[in-house]
């Protein structure tokens, strides 16, 4: 058993199920719970590139299309490698396009996770929007009470909807 530290308290019940992912088995899935999506979505993710982003503007298109919002947050440009920052400028401008919300953050985050429905929770090591070669994990979990935690511990969501 593990302890959360939290300032809500709670309970087993809301402790639902989860199920690791690599990398390899991660993009069929979180795809799956992208298109099944009802109003929301968001992604922290520091590093974005163009290939990650054309992969997934297809299903952020038809999203927006059925009224899902659709919000990244993710590193200024500015702190990256020269390849990086022309990587994400151009990741950038291919989710803008598709009506993705784009959030460029100056604090250095590197935090990844997932948000959708404010009921699924994606977490781990993998860069959603840059991901390539690395070896990674991410943790899918289904429950309200953790993606509630996870937006007041993070403030993922504050100030911009």
């Amino acid at each position: 058993m593990f302890r959360l530290k939290s300032r809500s308290k709670l309970s087993s019940s809301e402790l639902l199920t989860s199920t690791l992912y690599d990398e390899r088995r991660f993009y069929g899935a979180f795809a799956k719970d992208l298109r099944q999506a009802e109003y929301e979505v968001i992604i922290e993710s520091p590093y974005l590139t163009a290939k990650r982003a054309r992969q997934l503007a297809p299903i952020f298109k038809r999203l927006k299309k059925r009224g899902v919002r659709v919000r990244v947050n993710t590193r200024e440009p500015r702190h990256h490698t020269r390849n990086l920052r022309i990587q994400s400028i151009q990741a950038i401008q291919i989710l803008k396009k598709v009506g993705v919300k784009v959030y460029v953050c100056s604090d250095y985050r590197h935090r990844k996770v997932a948000i959708i429905d404010s009921t699924t929770l994606w977490e781990g090591s993998l860069n959603i929007l840059s991901q390539s070669n690395s070896r990674e994990l991410m943790r899918r979990t289904e429950s309200a009470a953790l993606c509630r935690q996870m937006l007041a511990f993070t403030g993922i969501k504050n100030k911009f909807w």
